[in-house]
């Protein structure tokens, strides 16, 4: 069972990047699924969630207008498309699925049953 997460790299304030996760193994087509962060220092922090068809979705209040979530449930992916980047979205993002299927997005902040392994942004001022 595994999440990947590609899509990191080192960008300029004000860019753009979209990461993507897949999942192997395991498809994770029934569960909630989203993105955390973790920079230096600080503990990891809810970003986004979507729910398992895609039909909701839940922000975090510090990357809304400048975040947004989406997944293919053919593909097994889901993404992350982050605008209008800042300094202090400089983190090791991670991808996350749900303990189990069929909850809400807003669920995931505190059910977070697998973790993909990480990737990093850099983002340079």
């Amino acid at each position: 069972v595994q999440l990947q997460a590609s899509g990191g790299g080192l960008v300029q304030v004000g860019d753009s990047l979209r990461l993507s996760c897949v999942a192997s193994g395991r498809t994770f087509v029934n569960y909630t699924k989203g993105w955390f962060r973790q920079a230096p220092g600080k503990e990891r922090e809810f970003l986004a969630a979507i729910g398992w068809r895609g039909q909701s979705v839940h922000l975090a209040d510090s990357v809304k207008g400048r975040f947004s979530i989406s997944r293919d449930n053919v593909k097994n992916t889901v993404a992350l498309q982050m605008n209008s980047l800042k300094a202090e979205d400089t983190a090791v993002y991670y991808c996350a699925a749900a303990t189990k299927p069929y909850i809400s997005a807003r669920s995931l902040v505190t059910s977070v049953g697998s973790w993909g392994q990480g990737t990093l942004v850099t983002v340079s001022s």
